[in-house]
């Protein structure tokens, strides 16, 4: 803001921000742009400068404009997903012979974007424990161009020191890249603590109802955000205006839906730690996970996600999951309803046999904002043996 004005909160910018009443009929919804074409007033004069739908729409614009402004950056770009969002990301920043340090535990999809997809055009890249600075010095090359954070990262909800990582990145002239789809802008705002580019799964947290699919970069830079705004349109990973419009009508709630996920995950957290069905809790917000301290240090809270694993191994992980009624066994994560999977049967199937394998014995909840006496006694029932 300027003139001295407070910066809106967090809820208004998600109600308000890029969303101003439509100005020619006064609809409080923005409303969506089905078109593929736009007339223009003279031969290379578009009206209002939209030309083409994978060029620019006004409905996404207004999903892009609320995004960076929930993330605290320069700018925002919405993708028809996460991985479409990641491979204009890298494509755009790196070139053959590049190197990109990633997470030892990064999401599935993302470790195959890198190992069967992008290595294949010659971008090189090494898993690190991100939590330990170290470690992430010594997987550096000169070569290196990114440093690529999760935190939490899926599914083992590590923490990574956001700053520290930054603070390696500039050392070494690369750029901090934070996935944020764990904690969604609600929770975290990477680029406030030296990230320069945030990505999203905008399926997941941000649109909240797993009714869309979408992804997003937000970044610090404006240079930086009107290249990749080339390869956008370059590229056509788009979303279409729908898909904007459903991820913006979710964005509205984000932070009402956010401390409900937060307010059940920690009663669901509190009830495993004690089961003898459990041999492990993995959740930032108990005291005794190893990157506690630094989540309280750059979370709001501690977020709607939570790995376990089965006291009984693989097998028990699995039944698990197939006894489970009121946690829906499904992938994906964030919406409102309860989700429960067996990552290293589902989401992750992609790194096994891989230095980011998963453990058999995990399982992965996404919390949702049911009645959380409901989801206790599913879990109860689920762990029974």
């Amino acid at each position: 803001m300027t003139n001295g004005q407070r910066r809106p909160g967090f809820d208004t910018l998600a109600i308000h921000a890029g969303q101003e009443p439509d100005p020619r009929t006064g609809a409080v919804v923005p409303p969506i742009y089905q078109t593929s074409t736009y007339a223009q007033d003279a031969v290379g004069d578009p009206r209002l400068g939209y030309e083409y739908s994978r060029s620019g729409n006004p409905t996404r614009d207004a999903l892009q404009e609320c995004l960076a402004a929930l993330e605290g950056g320069r700018r925002g770009l919405a993708f028809a997903s996460g991985l479409a969002a990641e491979d204009t990301l890298l494509r755009t920043v790196c070139q053959p012979g590049d190197h990109v340090v990633i997470p030892g535990d990064a999401y599935g999809g993302t470790y195959r974007l890198f190992a069967r997809v992008a290595q294949r055009w010659g971008l090189e890249f090494t898993p690190a424990d991100l939590s330990d600075i170290d470690a992430v010095r010594a997987a550096l090359t000169p070569r290196t161009k990114i440093i690529w954070a999760e935190t939490p990262t899926n599914p083992l909800l590590g923490i990574a020191d956001i700053a520290a990582l930054g603070g390696v990145a500039h050392d070494n002239d690369a750029l901090l890249v934070v996935d944020n789809t764990f904690a969604s802008p609600y929770l975290q705002q990477p680029i406030a603590h030296g990230a320069d580019i945030v990505v999203h799964s905008t399926t997941k947290y941000v649109g909240g109802h797993s009714d869309v699919v979408g992804g997003a970069l937000i970044v610090a830079d404006s240079a930086l955000g009107e290249e990749l705004a080339y390869h956008q349109n370059a590229m056509g990973a788009i979303n279409g205006p729908f898909d904007a419009w459903l991820t913006l009508r979710g964005v509205k709630t984000l932070g009402v839906r956010m401390e409900r996920h937060c307010d059940n995950a920690e009663r669901v957290a509190e009830f495993l730690l004690g089961h003898e069905a459990v041999s492990e809790v993995l959740y930032p917000g108990l005291p005794e996970h190893p990157g506690h301290d630094v989540a309280a240090k750059q979370m709001r809270r501690f977020g709607g996600m939570i790995s376990f694993r089965a006291a009984g191994g693989e097998a028990a992980a699995v039944e698990i999951c197939n006894r489970a009624r009121l946690f829906v066994l499904g992938e994906s994560l964030g919406g409102v309803e309860s989700l429960i999977e067996h990552p290293g049967r589902m989401t992750h199937a992609s790194a096994a046999g891989s230095p980011l394998e998963v453990p058999a014995d995990l399982v992965r909840l996404s919390v949702g904002i049911e009645t959380v006496d409901d989801l206790l006694g599913d879990l109860e029932q689920a762990l029974a043996r």
